[in-house]
């Protein structure tokens, strides 16, 4: 026959039991710890959904506010240098958080296809007053305020180009804009707005000059 199994000793089990019961309440206290801890978790995904849908709205306020301005100053430049009835229109939609916008342009209540309209020159003044939002949206310590608009008034008639060039100097001077304009319309056209004017003339071999049409700024400065 098998020895029978020796019964602890009453100090024995005194300790044992006094073991089990301090693992038990730190058991009961880290438990307690992991409760708050999911608790606070829940609450925070609670107000980060909250948080998140705030934001998303704010986003799309904020971004068809900015919308309705270039609708209100880009309808504003094309009515100046075209004289007619037209507005720029804008829709957006958003998909994951990300805007898709279609601009075109309306003219007594019916759409129209930028495009496709005017011969390019609605494209052509949008295009100048876009570049213009966009580069303002660039942060001033890394990108420099100079614009280059190259034959951005191809598709106007010549009698319209002084006005479509009062408004890029008016607006460069409001945003502090360097602006360069390349144009092969007549250089005189140019002369009531733009500060400088050269007119860039073939020289052979030597390549091409530029000579200056009217320096208007130093004319007011009694240079010239």
């Amino acid at each position: 026959m098998s020895e029978a199994k020796k019964i602890p000793s009453p100090d024995r089990l005194r300790q044992s039991f006094t073991r089990l019961s301090a693992w038990q309440e730190q058991t009961r206290k880290e438990a307690n710890g992991v409760d708050r801890r999911l608790e606070e978790n829940r609450r925070y995904l609670a107000l980060s959904d909250k948080v998140a849908v705030a934001l998303e709205t704010l986003n799309q306020q904020l971004f068809r506010e900015v919308l309705d301005l270039i609708e209100n100053k880009l309808t504003i430049a094309l009515q100046e240098v075209l004289e007619q009835p037209i507005e720029l229109k804008a829709d957006v939609d958003w998909k994951r958080n990300a805007a898709s916008v279609e601009f075109w342009i309306e003219r007594n209540g019916n759409r129209e296809d930028i495009l496709k309209g005017q011969g390019g020159s609605v494209a052509n003044i949008l295009s100048v007053g876009l570049r213009m939002f966009a580069l303002t949206s660039l942060d001033e310590t890394v990108h420099r305020r100079f614009l280059v608009l190259d034959e951005q008034d191809c598709w106007l008639h010549p009698d319209l180009v002084p006005r479509l060039v009062k408004i890029v100097h008016d607006a460069g001077r409001a945003l502090a804009f360097q602006v360069l304009m390349v144009s092969h319309h007549d250089p005189e056209l140019f002369k009531q707005y733009a500060d400088r004017v050269y007119r860039l003339v073939p020289k052979g071999e030597q390549g091409v000059h530029a000579e200056a049409v009217e320096d208007r700024a130093a004319e007011e400065d009694g240079d010239i």
